[in-house]
């Protein structure tokens, strides 16, 4: 196991307001607060209502690690494997006593770039009755996330005897593979952190076929090159997902869309081959679910995903904390 030296938040509390549209109309505008980020979902009921969802992230002791903790309710979630759902396609969600969270990997993804390993999540919603909570979604990327932590800043995390403590960094010592069909992952023994990943999508030839490999995967590297890269979706897919119920808080504010026949709807790009920069950022959230105690979540490894997902990530995460 590495060692390096565990950081958390320091004493300031991060909310915020953002808006989301519901099937591209423009809401309203209203100006962001300083440190805040809720997410504003309109659903279509007798009439309009807004669903408000807040993250305050709260500095914690060295040890304790991330954990989302629900203001209107009695209920702890550790930020871990332990508590992926079963079922959850297009985002991370994690599940325990009858209440869920969902889209945690954004930003987990940037806790654990920039290494915040001690945190706590409080999460609230302006709906208390609702057993289902959502991270809220920013802009589709982890850019706001991670200008807010360096605005906050880090200090050393010190545990309940004031003292500092060493991060352990999960190291694989024999090759690990997963897959699905044509989708995969492999990871093999590396010196360092390496993510190498693949996407495919020929129905769509504005993206095609992308890969995207980097060694560099400190805190600077992931704030420039990884953070701003948005999620991105299929515009011949939309209504499908939308019937299924699955992007509810989706708009083109915070999604990147592409037509398999007129490309992309709403450019520009941030990044050439930015879904595909898009699916790392993801990967680093979903194995962030590793980490225990404090430590490092994302293994020293050799990673190399074809074609992959949440689903296939929670697969391999739950391998790989099996090895452990």
């Amino acid at each position: 196991m590495k060692k390096e030296k565990k950081e958390r938040l320091k004493q300031i509390t991060l909310t915020s307001r953002y808006i989301q549209e519901k099937f591209n109309e423009k809401l309203c505008d209203l100006p962001l607060e300083s440190h805040a980020f809720s997410s504003y979902l309109v659903q279509e009921h007798l009439q309009l209502s807004i669903h408000v969802s807040t993250v305050r992230i709260l500095p914690e002791r060295a040890g304790e690690g991330r954990y989302f903790k629900f203001c209107t309710k009695n209920v702890v979630i550790q930020a871990s494997t332990d508590y992926y759902a079963k079922e959850s396609p297009l985002c991370t969600t994690l599940c325990k006593d009858g209440l869920s969270i969902s889209t945690v990997e954004h930003l987990l993804s940037a806790l654990e770039a920039t290494g915040v390993d001690n945190c706590r999540l409080e999460i609230e919603t302006s709906h208390t009755h609702d057993p289902s909570f959502e991270v809220p979604i920013l802009d589709g990327s982890a850019r706001e996330w991670v200008e807010a932590i360096e605005e906050a800043g880090l200090t050393a995390a010190l545990d309940c005897s004031g003292k500092s403590c060493e991060k352990l960094a999960p190291v694989l010592r024999e090759p690990v593979t997963v897959w699905k069909n044509d989708s995969f992952i492999a990871a093999f023994p590396y010196s360092k952190v390496k993510i190498t990943y693949g996407i495919d999508f020929p129905q769509s030839p504005e993206i095609g076929c992308q890969w995207f490999s980097s060694t560099y995967l400190d805190k600077d590297f992931f704030a420039k090159e990884l953070a701003s890269a948005k999620t991105f979706c299929i515009y011949e897919q939309v209504e499908q997902l939308r019937k299924s119920g699955l992007i509810k808080g989706g708009s083109t504010k915070n999604t990147i869309v592409c037509s398999e026949s007129r490309g992309w709807l709403n450019p520009p790009l941030r990044f050439t081959d930015e879904p595909c920069r898009h699916k790392v950022l993801d990967l680093i959230g979903d194995l962030s679910l590793l980490a225990h105690g404090g430590n490092q979540g994302l293994p020293v490894a050799h990673i190399i995903v074809y074609k992959g997902g949440h689903a296939l990530h929670a697969n391999f995460a739950r391998c790989l904390a099996r090895i452990n």
